[in-house]
């Protein structure tokens, strides 16, 4: 925390910022968790990813249905952090209308295009109020967030981007887009603000 750059704000009251709603699926069904791992399935057939070997048909079947398994986890993860990246580029959004309205935030903010790359201290705030996030990384959300403008299906990813490929483009689209700005980063005090956070179901 030494080494962070804070922005100095007139006073000592604390700021309410919006509620930031997290929107997710409601409770996937089970014909929808089969949907998708029959589509995984199809990946690892398409992708050759299982080596021949001299081993019985069910032996082999059953490695297929555990890699399909697998693939359709890790889809399903990519989609919660996406959503949790909708989330939060949603409630900076609405951040922006507060800072506007309020004279002693609203210099605190460049009025440049959206994304507002100087936009970034508010995931760094997130972080800073500590909001569990049940293991959703939240630079990669937005990061994923700012890569696909909707959720792709699963049949659209290489298995390879699925199981390694995915975490490294969201951190470079985040990186990419926080450090837009040439001006120095500056962070938010995290004791100045108060929030609330709501997960929602459709």
């Amino acid at each position: 925390m030494s080494d962070r750059t804070y922005i100095q704000i007139p006073g000592d009251r604390t700021h309410e910022l919006p509620p930031l709603l997290i929107h997710g699926d409601a409770a996937t069904n089970a014909t929808q968790i089969q949907d998708v791992v029959n589509l995984a399935a199809d990946i690892v057939e398409s992708d050759d990813m299982l080596p021949s070997l001299p081993v019985e048909e069910s032996v082999v079947e059953q490695r297929k249905y555990d890699l399909a398994l697998q693939l359709a986890e890790r889809y399903f993860g990519l989609v919660a952090h996406w959503q949790w990246g909708d989330s939060i580029l949603e409630w900076i959004r609405q951040c922006e209308i507060t800072f506007s309205a309020e004279e002693t935030l609203r210099s605190l903010l460049h009025p440049d295009v959206w994304p507002h790359a100087s936009r970034s201290s508010f995931v760094t705030l997130l972080a800073d109020k500590a909001v569990p996030t049940h293991g959703v990384g939240l630079e990669k959300a937005v990061g994923l967030r700012l890569t696909f403008r909707q959720p792709p299906p699963i049949d659209c990813f290489s298995n390879q981007f699925l199981f390694y490929l995915n975490s490294t483009v969201a951190d470079s689209a985040y990186q990419t887009w926080s450090h837009l700005t040439v001006e120095a980063s500056v962070l938010l005090p995290p004791e100045r603000f108060h929030f609330q956070v709501h997960e929602l179901t459709q």
